[in-house]
């Protein structure tokens, strides 16, 4: 028999995130790795934070929120904002009730600036670490270090000479638009640079390829079993400080 379409809404509904959640979901495990780790950090977040004002966004909340959307691709801080109002799959594990207001994007970005500052990331990423170390997954003898281009959130229009004088910039209308045609002129990172992003170089990842604003991205991996032990950002300049790689490789096997 052919169902019929109930379009009234419930006037009364109960019932528990945690059971909607499928008991052998991928993420029950990677949330209670990260809620141990999240735990020893306690006294770090204490010494961040006043003890008067407005009180911010958890920072617990903030790095398992940048965990998923690591895992699941999310695009944009704000994105994922949205996102939150209604995936009861990151509510749960952000330990969020389902009445609870889903985070400002400004708000949280600034508290996420905060918590980069104080290098909170790398002590969580390192604890991480430490898990796979002590479950015997990390492996001493195969390493390796790869590197590769992150594109920078910047047009290649925002790549005009230093020194530029853009006070009439207003009277052409889009500064950006006379800037569309590149073709015959010769730009360099020595005499170029971005006017959104001035860190970001332009750079092409090989022969042939179109080249793009961007950062290097350099990373230490654990070959046996995949894992991601170190990760360095730096400037495109197509080489890296082979001292800071050194170190990654002399602590892994001082830890291993």
């Amino acid at each position: 028999m052919r169902g019929t379409q109930d379009k009234q809404a419930s006037m009364l509904a109960l019932i528990s995130i945690e059971g909607r959640i499928a008991p052998d979901h991928p993420l029950r495990k990677i949330k209670a790795m990260a809620d141990q780790e999240l735990l020893k950090l306690s006294g770090v977040f204490n010494r961040m934070y006043s003890t008067v004002g407005r009180p911010s966004v958890a920072p617990e909340k903030i790095l398992k929120s940048l965990l998923l959307i690591a895992l699941y691709s999310v695009r944009s801080e704000r994105q994922f904002c949205e996102q939150l109002d209604y995936n009861l799959l990151f509510r749960w594990f952000l330990d969020m009730e389902l009445m609870e207001e889903s985070f400002d994007a400004t708000v949280f970005s600034k508290n996420r600036e905060r918590l980069m500052e104080h290098e909170v990331g790398r002590l969580f990423f390192e604890a991480v670490v430490g898990q796979a170390r002590g479950a015997g997954l990390m492996s001493d003898d195969h390493f390796t270090v790869d590197g590769t281009l992150i594109e920078a959130w910047a047009s290649l229009k925002s790549f005009r000479p230093k020194g530029e004088d853009r006070s009439k910039d207003n009277d052409r209308g889009d500064p950006g638009n006379r800037w569309v045609d590149f073709h015959g002129e010769k730009r360099k990172n020595e005499t170029h640079e971005s006017t959104t992003d001035p860190d970001s170089l332009l750079m092409r990842k090989g022969p042939g390829k179109e080249a793009k604003l961007c950062y290097g991205a350099h990373a230490l991996m654990e070959n046996r079993n995949g894992l991601l032990v170190d990760l360095l950002v730096s400037q495109a300049t197509g080489t890296v400080s082979g001292k800071r790689l050194r170190a990654c490789l002399s602590a892994s096997d001082e830890k291993g």
